[in-house]
């Protein structure tokens, strides 16, 4: 994501982005270390941080230049759902959950691994549009956001953007929280739903943060041919 044209995609917040890289760059140029495991790396601690949790790493990745990338063959990969980070592009024939499946396939996860992927982004604030974020603390990994999910005392409807709802509390009527059709599909579905219930049981904060972890590098290893 380092090299264009990934870097200035939407999705990837280019702005936000380009701080990050040169913090990232920084620290890679100073230890000899690429700035593809420095981003892995990166990731994971802020999990640990988080958690409390050792996150494992095996590094070994290799950094493309800018002069070996075809930015026209790499521009028809630009990403316009991605449901992990609640990003959707307007206008799109094809509804959220629907790629949020596809790329879940894509990335070999199984029901139950996208689903504590995408609790567990969203408890730590990863939400492009703000939608589905639950949790009063983001700098703890906690499963609060299946917990919201599933409480029955709020009624949810659309709020005319056809991808997005508001939360209406059934008593006061008053609006107290927002989502995306791809958060809502993990308590209507009832496939789906059956996992939430699981890890949004009281006792079920170790067996989350566990399962996020090993989904979360099942992920970062995804292209580790070497490691397979």
């Amino acid at each position: 994501m380092r090299l264009e044209p990934q870097k200035s995609w939407e999705v990837n917040k280019p702005q936000q982005l380009e701080k990050i890289l040169d913090k990232y760059e920084s620290v890679a140029k100073s230890t000899g270390a690429s700035l593809a495991d420095i981003i892995v790396l990166g990731g994971n601690l802020g999990i640990e941080i988080a958690s409390g949790q050792s996150v494992p790493f095996v590094p070994g990745r290799g950094d493309a230049s800018q002069e070996q990338t075809d930015i026209e063959s790499f521009a028809v990969l630009e990403p316009v759902s991605d449901a992990f980070r609640n990003y959707h592009a307007p206008d799109l024939g094809t509804s959220p959950e629907e790629f949020m499946l596809d790329k879940a396939q894509l990335l070999g996860l199984t029901a139950p691994e996208m689903t504590v992927l995408v609790g567990g982004m969203r408890s730590l604030g990863i939400s492009s549009n703000g939608y589905g974020l639950f949790t009063a603390d983001s700098d703890k990994l906690s499963n609060d956001y299946f917990k919201t999910l599933l409480d029955m005392s709020v009624k949810w409807k659309p709020n005319g953007t056809g991808n997005s709802y508001e939360g209406v509390h059934r008593v006061s009527g008053e609006k107290v929280r927002t989502a995306s059709r791809a958060d809502l599909v993990f308590g209507s579905n009832s496939q789906l739903r059956a996992i939430v219930e699981v890890y949004a049981e009281n006792d079920s904060d170790a067996k989350f943060v566990s399962d996020f972890i090993a989904a979360w590098c099942k992920v970062m290893n995804a292209d580790r041919f070497d490691l397979q």
